[in-house]
């Protein structure tokens, strides 16, 4: 059995076949958290999540990039460019607080701070930020953290944070771009690094994955996006989180049930799921 933590089922890219791709990973032993970026994604991962009795998940959140009209475009690799033109949406507390109160929310996320794409709204993006970790604490999960040229400041608000919430905040780096010394930090401060497939076409984070040891470590895919090769230029969906599995245990030359189990372990007791 595998978890993909970060997958992002309750988007567009899957709106005419989202069931088909869901139950897919399931017959191949692979659960899913489906995380939102905005309450209309956030609303429709625990739709999504409530149709399952096992193995399909929700975090809720309100992601940075949807606190700017600014049209965005990333460039992945050769075959892969992503174009974003988010809907701006205030934090409503009430609304987020009163979907986390479904059994399926497991997290809040994705939260954060995005330099790469805004700098212009910095002051907004850690007041969001912040607000959403309070909202975690008030609903006892932990929160998956978008970071985007931001680590400093991530870190030293996470910091802050815990000097009134102490352990009992705690979450999940998604797509880890950090570097070792700062994937250290995390980890001191019992928080995960996710690692999705950019590392199946990049040699980039090899030293933190290496560097960092597997009770830290958590698989996703973060699709539609990022597809591992040997799919790269096609959708990619959760059950391709295999291929960052093999890729992790070919880095750190373990055995690839040993990543299994162990990201696995991580999974299940990091976001207390309900399965045996």
């Amino acid at each position: 059995m595998l978890i993909d933590t970060h997958a992002h089922v309750n988007f567009n890219a899957y709106r005419e076949d989202s069931d088909d791709v869901v139950r897919r990973s399931l017959e191949n032993g692979v659960y899913m958290i489906n995380v939102g970026s905005q309450y209309s994604t956030s609303r429709r991962a625990v739709s999504i999540a409530e149709k399952y009795p096992e193995g399909v998940y929700a975090a809720i959140g309100l992601h940075p990039i949807h606190l700017s009209e600014n049209v965005f475009r990333d460039t992945v690799d050769a075959s892969e460019e992503v174009k974003f033109s988010p809907s701006v949406e205030e934090f409503e507390e009430e609304k987020y607080l009163k979907l986390g109160k479904s059994a399926k929310v497991v997290a809040i996320g994705e939260i954060g701070l995005d330099y790469f794409h805004n700098k212009n709204n910095i002051n907004e993006q850690k007041e969001i930020f912040g607000r959403q970790i309070d909202l975690a604490q008030k609903l006892n999960l932990p929160i998956i953290i978008h970071c985007r040229e931001a680590h400093s400041d991530v870190l030293e608000i996470i910091k802050e944070k815990k000097k009134r919430y102490g352990n009992s905040l705690r979450g999940v780096v998604h797509c880890f771009s950090g570097k070792l010394s700062q994937a250290k930090e995390y980890v001191e401060m019992n928080f995960l690094l996710g690692f999705n497939g950019i590392i199946t076409f990049t040699r980039d984070y090899d030293k933190v994955v290496k560097g960092i040891k597997m009770k830290h470590i958590v698989l996703e895919t973060d699709c539609p996006y990022l597809a591992p090769i040997p799919f790269r230029e096609k959708r990619n969906e959760p059950l391709y989180v295999k291929y960052v599995m093999e890729k992790i245990a070919e880095i750190k030359e373990i055995d690839k049930g040993e990543v299994a189990a162990i990201s696995t372990e991580n999974a299940k007791k990091f976001f207390n799921l309900d399965f045996f």
